[in-house]
């Protein structure tokens, strides 16, 4: 693992919008640029210890926090109360704005060179919509449970996804459609629950994150550097 440089910064989407965002980095020259997208529990300690670990492994790492639109500085636990409050913050802001903060973070990225997404949960579905909307050289999607409106969207970058055969939100009839939309994304299914890459919560499951974690690793290597 190598020194890494951590700070935060501050974003501005097109229309405007000013939002904060985690930044980690290699102490080198990067290999190319991630963005590390949240899960419906803001930029919290997981998803700063996400960043920090793939920028050791020599990416510039942007975590954009997508909730600013409706209230800042958001991380919560993932109790009963952190899911109820995510889910809330979640549903006040649109894909569209979303989006827009995305495209912001891509571009930051894009100093490092070629970008990369990577999701967890909402975030996986947000990654999926950067390979159909946005211009990046790749997206990993980790359980994203809301990609199926979105199936038949053409992707402009190769996808990687990540499903736990025992999540209870995200059906594998879910997964055969996004198969079928999208046959030429590469998908695994893990013996796992949804969450199963956070080693913060109870779903937690080392051996198939760290399989998933390699795949990702690969992948990244392949198309971003």
């Amino acid at each position: 693992m190598s020194e890494t440089m951590k700070q935060q910064i501050e974003l501005t989407a097109a229309d405007g919008h000013k939002f904060d965002a985690y930044m980690a980095g290699p102490a080198g020259k990067p290999r190319g640029g991630l963005v590390v997208i949240q899960e419906i529990f803001g930029v919290n300690p997981h998803i700063r210890s996400v960043c920090d670990g793939f920028a050791a492994d020599g990416y510039l790492c942007v975590s954009p926090a997508l909730f600013d639109r409706t209230e800042r500085k958001v991380e919560l636990g993932y109790d009963q109360a952190g899911i109820a409050r995510g889910r809330e913050l979640r549903s006040k802001v649109s894909w569209d704005e979303v989006m827009l903060d995305m495209a912001a973070a891509v571009e930051a990225a894009s100093a490092a060179g070629k970008v990369g997404t990577v999701g967890y949960c909402w975030g996986g579905s947000v990654s999926f919509l950067c390979a159909t909307r946005l211009p990046v050289q790749g997206a990993v999607v980790y359980y994203g449970g809301q990609i199926v409106p979105f199936k038949d969207e053409t992707a402009n970058a190769p996808l990687l996804m990540h499903f736990g055969e025992a999540d209870k939100g995200i059906p594998l009839s879910d997964v055969d459609q996004i198969r079928k939309a999208q046959p030429q994304a590469a998908i695994h299914i893990y013996p796992a629950d949804h969450g199963f890459n956070c080693d913060a919560r109870g779903s937690f499951e080392p051996t198939s994150a760290r399989i998933a974690r390699d795949r990702t690793l690969d992948f990244f290597k392949q198309h971003i550097g």
